[in-house]
């Protein structure tokens, strides 16, 4: 049996040392240097030509999808994702055949994973069906339903339905839930990019807020608006965002 060759891509150091603390248990794998972003995986992948990668979706700089873009889908090695995706996005992986694995990372199943990449012996295959779920994911982009709220030791989700509003907190987003405060490891433009946009609107240039949550809307000098949510919190809004606010609300 060849070794395997294995690159993992992850931007969270405790899912990152999981996982290669589960590799490192699998007989004929050896790993090359992690990497927590997109344009590291790039290089990475076009300096060290490995044999499997392990590749978040959901990382800084360029997701998943992006990666492969940029690398080409006839020049990359074969892929495993590792997705905190919710399940209808699922669906995507399981049609279009590619291998994925769900967070938190299952030891047996990433075994499995791994024995499936040594027995590829068809890698035009391969490269049909990656071509095919990156053009699904691209085409029909799915909104998150659940966000992860990383802390020390845990990954835990909280669903986004249940967010009141969300603020930014330098690169990072606080999400407020139920009058709990979550810290989210991704910026407020990231965010609302993976939002539903029928559902949450950015009020001001560091704050979004969930449109079921609105209970009033008081006008403010100079265009601007106080939003008054169910729980009696209260938020500025920007001029710049008064359009937008009164087309989804239907404010006069």
């Amino acid at each position: 049996m060849s070794r395997l060759r294995v690159l993992i891509v992850e931007d969270e150091p405790i899912a990152c040392r999981g996982l290669v603390k589960q590799l490192a248990s699998i007989e004929d794998v050896e790993l090359i240097e992690p990497c927590g972003d997109g344009p590291a995986a790039v290089a990475a992948v076009r300096a060290h030509q490995p044999d499997l990668i392990l590749l978040d979706v959901q990382i800084p700089g360029l997701d998943g999808f992006g990666v492969i873009a940029a690398i080409g889908v006839d020049r990359m090695p074969p892929v495993v994702f590792v997705t905190a995706f919710e399940e209808h996005t699922l669906r995507a992986f399981d049609v279009h055949a590619v291998d994925y694995l769900l967070k938190p990372v299952d030891g047996d199943k990433l075994a499995r994973a791994i024995r499936r990449a040594r027995q590829r012996l068809a890698p035009r295959d391969d490269e049909q069906r990656l071509s095919a779920l990156v053009a699904a994911m691209r085409s029909a982009p799915a909104y998150a339903e659940r966000l992860a709220i990383r802390s020390p030791g845990r990954i835990s989700f909280v669903r986004s339905a249940d967010v009141d509003w969300f603020a930014a907190a330098d690169n990072y987003v606080e999400a407020h839930v139920g009058g709990k405060s979550h810290l989210l490891h991704e910026t407020l433009n990231a965010l609302e990019a993976r939002l539903d946009p029928a559902r949450f609107v950015r009020v001001h240039r560091s704050r979004i807020v969930n449109l079921d949550r609105v209970r009033e809307l008081r006008s403010l000098p100079h265009g601007e608006y106080e939003i008054v949510l169910h729980d009696g919190t209260r938020i500025s809004s920007a001029r710049s965002y008064r359009e937008r606010l009164q087309r989804l609300i239907g404010a006069s």
